[in-house]
């Protein structure tokens, strides 16, 4: 482990920094260039779009063939910490969720003929994509092992019926990724199919109203009700649903922390920005112990944040699964946005509680944060049982001998 960047990963944070600065935040800062779900209009994303692409600053985590630019995964926690700077930033750049999620699944699961089909319009930023996976209860929310869409074979095709709902993006997705029950095996009970929002036999019942803001394409709840998918749209194979989720949400649960990281800076730089210049009873708040201790406590939470995305992101880029070390950013990340967030609206008093700041977007933003991806709760179960089955080599180095 090296946690120097090499003249080419800081070179790239570097440019992503400066095209933020450039292009990114002068749109965030304008209350006309939002729309009615408090994102970018659409209008305003292709234009900037178009100057990452210019820049070759664009989807830094899909294959070059398909013009991404083929990053390792240390690379993305460079990029995408500099990148949400503006909560514009990863729309900018075509890493945002959850088309981030979707290419990195499509690029390693994919046939050929998939990837060109579905992969290469989603890395173009032509379309959009979603993935539906979770569902109502009694169906499969955190636990998939739940789910209970399900797929039947008839002839050449296999027909789908069932329920899901907060598929996040659906309402603006072409392609969508659907997993659904094709037998009752605990382990390969599951399959991924491939879809297109034209084709018939499923609807959005509705786009669910949620405390916002939103993506692009909402948080939908939708009815599948004869859904027919051929078998070449199969994702790997039939029974690989259960391993195509490992695929995506390990990697996709570490970008999210990778954004929120840049967001929780972001907080800190409006509030340190304010306490240096704010006067109260004769002492300017940046000259308060109190709030010294905020600011030093937060940036202590994010710094650490930082170590163990990369760190993560490092056993990614090894072949290994790194659930556990995932499962650590993600709780530990979550938390520290929403704390920063909160502090930094706290010292900016009514100025950071009104829409004069970005901080009340975030903080509405960073309470999803503990629940996307597996609520905080289930992944501390999954650190509770690998410590269990691990013993003392829980806490053991990746590269030293376990005595």
């Amino acid at each position: 482990m090296d946690f120097t960047l090499s003249p080419e990963f800081e070179d790239l944070r570097v440019r992503t920094r400066a095209f933020v600065e450039q292009h990114v935040l002068r749109l965030e800062a304008e209350s006309k260039n939002y729309d009615p779900h408090e994102n970018i209009r659409l209008a305003l994303l292709g234009p900037v779009q178009a100057k990452a692409k210019q820049a070759g600053l664009w989807a830094p985590q899909a294959p070059k063939e398909f013009g991404g630019m083929g990053l390792p995964i240390v690379a993305w926690a460079v990029m995408y910490e500099e990148a949400n700077r503006s909560i514009f930033g990863p729309l900018a750049f075509n890493c945002s969720a959850p088309d981030d999620g979707n290419m990195n699944l499509l690029a390693k699961a994919g046939t050929p003929e998939q990837k060109e089909k579905w992969l290469r319009p989603i890395v173009d930023g032509t379309v959009r994509s979603s993935f539906a996976m979770t569902e109502p209860a009694p169906g499969g929310g955190s636990d998939p092992g739940m789910i209970r869409t399900r797929a039947e074979k008839r002839g050449d095709k296999w027909v789908i019926t069932g329920h899901k709902w907060f598929i996040t993006g659906a309402d603006e997705a072409t392609h969508f990724i659907l997993i659904a029950r094709t037998s009752d095996d605990a382990r390969k009970g599951l399959t991924a199919f491939l879809y297109h929002r034209d084709q018939p036999g499923w609807r959005i019942v509705r786009r669910i109203p949620i405390m916002g803001p939103e993506e692009h394409g909402g948080h939908c709840e939708m009815e599948f009700s004869g859904l027919e998918v051929p078998q070449e749209n199969v994702l790997l194979n039939v029974g690989d649903g259960l391993k195509i989720t490992q695929i995506r949400l390990g990697p996709a649960r570490l970008t999210h922390c990778m954004r929120w990281l840049g967001l929780a800076k972001r907080c800190m730089e409006i509030a340190q920005e304010y306490v240096s210049q704010r006067e109260g009873f004769g002492i300017r708040l940046a000259d308060r112990e109190s709030v010294q201790i905020k600011l030093g406590e937060i940036a202590h939470q994010i710094q650490i944040g930082r170590l163990l995305v990369m760190y993560a992101a490092w056993k990614l880029d090894q072949g290994d699964r790194a659930r556990k070390e995932v499962s650590m950013a993600k709780v530990h990340v979550a938390d520290t946005l929403h704390n920063a967030a909160d502090v930094a609206i706290q010292l900016n008093g009514a100025r950071g509680y009104s829409k004069d700041t970005i901080l009340e977007w975030i903080y509405r933003y960073a309470r999803a944060a503990r629940l996307v991806d597996g609520a905080s709760e289930v992944h501390k179960m999954v650190l509770a049982r690998f410590m269990r089955e691990e013993g003392r080599d829980f806490w053991s180095w990746s590269a030293g001998n376990r005595v």
